[in-house]
């Protein structure tokens, strides 16, 4: 999977002191899990960030910013950062703050029942 390992690696080093991170493969990249949630994602070059819908019109004002756009739909609360909306440490942990400050009142997605087989 084809992924920026060294903002992978950023997003590790700014998250380390948070309880209840965990990390999975998906959105061609690694989430970062927290809490069971998804809080912020490395997808290629990307940050896929999970701001919550009262801050999404303000996110896509903001530089390298665009809407997450899934099957034709947009994603309200999702969002797209690419590398020129955080080149700096400031700029970065604008983003992870963002997405930290929703994820505690972020709902878990349902998990999916497996097909019985039988």
């Amino acid at each position: 999977m084809a992924y920026d390992h060294h903002l992978a690696d950023r997003l590790r080093e700014a998250l380390m002191d948070l309880p209840n991170v965990e990390e999975k493969k998906m959105f061609s990249g690694v989430t970062f899990m927290v809490d069971g949630k998804m809080c912020i994602c490395v997808s290629h070059d990307n940050l896929l960030c999970r701001i919550g819908p009262d801050k999404f019109e303000e996110a896509l004002e903001m530089n390298g910013c665009q809407a997450m756009i899934m099957k034709g739909k947009t994603m309200k609360g999702y969002v797209y950062v690419n590398p020129e909306g955080f080149n700096t440490k400031k700029e970065l942990d604008y983003w992870i703050n963002l997405c930290i400050a929703y994820n505690s009142q972020a709902k878990p997605t349902k998990k999916k029942k497996a097909k019985n087989t039988d």
